[in-house]
């Protein structure tokens, strides 16, 4: 996988090359300080996956991104100080985003959910799997809506199936619906969201977070904490008061 880093801090670019030396099978082939610099980059390198800085001098990360313009469209990992960035980083359809500093173990989360995002993007089944569900959506529209969300999107809107969604995180006043493919945006409480999730099978461990049992690969332990390790390498927290009802669903002691 090709690498493009920017970032107007060079502290924070040592720290990225550092770890990049570490992991296999993926090669910085640039660097950019600022959001224009990055644009003229990605043009000319046509890189992999960007991991860019979201506070930048002149045109930020959030606007930068959204002006990419070439195809196929590079991943994007977004670095940032400030956690409330997160719904604006996944409305430009961002793989993941990281926190200041960034740790090595989230920055090979996020290589490798990048990593599948590209396969299934470049994937002929997946393509056919998705023109067979908008073709469903074109005959189903009058169907219920219990059974998936509405999400908006640039040019629209695109549903999204529960049965597609792995978990569901809180961010400000929305929530972030994480599939295997991508993160969606959605404006809705928590208390609405728990109504329509009834009966379905993901399951609330958090006051702000919801996961699909069959989606937890390991259960994290430490001093009066619980976490969820999912497939795709997210880690949950989970509730003191929804303890017993993740023990129960997961069936562990």
């Amino acid at each position: 996988m090709r690498v493009l880093l920017v970032d107007d801090e060079p502290l924070a670019l040592d720290r990225l090359r550092t770890f990049f030396g570490d992991i296999d099978d993926v090669d910085v082939i640039g660097e950019a300080r600022d959001g224009n610099e990055a644009l003229d980059r990605i043009r000319e390198l046509t890189p992999d996956l960007v991991i860019m800085d979201v506070q930048m001098p002149g045109r930020n990360g959030l606007r930068a991104a959204a002006s990419i313009d070439i195809e196929p469209r590079p991943e994007l990992v977004f670095v940032t100080a400030h956690e409330h960035y997160a719904p604006d980083a996944f409305e430009v359809d961002a793989a993941d985003y990281l926190l200041k500093p960034v740790r090595f173990d989230r920055l090979r989360q996020a290589i490798d959910r990048a990593r599948r995002r590209q396969s299934m993007r470049s994937n002929a089944a997946l393509a056919q799997k998705l023109s067979a569900e908008v073709a469903a959506l074109k005959t189903g529209e009058g169907a219920g809506l219990d059974d998936g969300f509405w999400v908006p999107e640039r040019n629209g809107q695109r549903r999204v199936p529960i049965e597609a969604i792995d978990w569901i995180e809180a961010a400000r006043d929305y929530v972030l619906l994480h599939t295997q493919l991508r993160s969606h945006l959605l404006r809705i409480t928590m208390t609405s969201l728990e109504e329509r999730l009834r009966g379905s099978p993901l399951l609330r461990v958090h006051r702000s977070a919801f996961v699909r049992p069959d989606r937890v690969t390991e259960v994290r332990k430490g001093h009066r904490s619980m976490s969820l390790v999912l497939a795709d390498g997210a880690e949950v927290q989970v509730g003191p008061s929804y303890v017993a009802a993740v023990k129960e669903a997961l069936n562990f002691d």
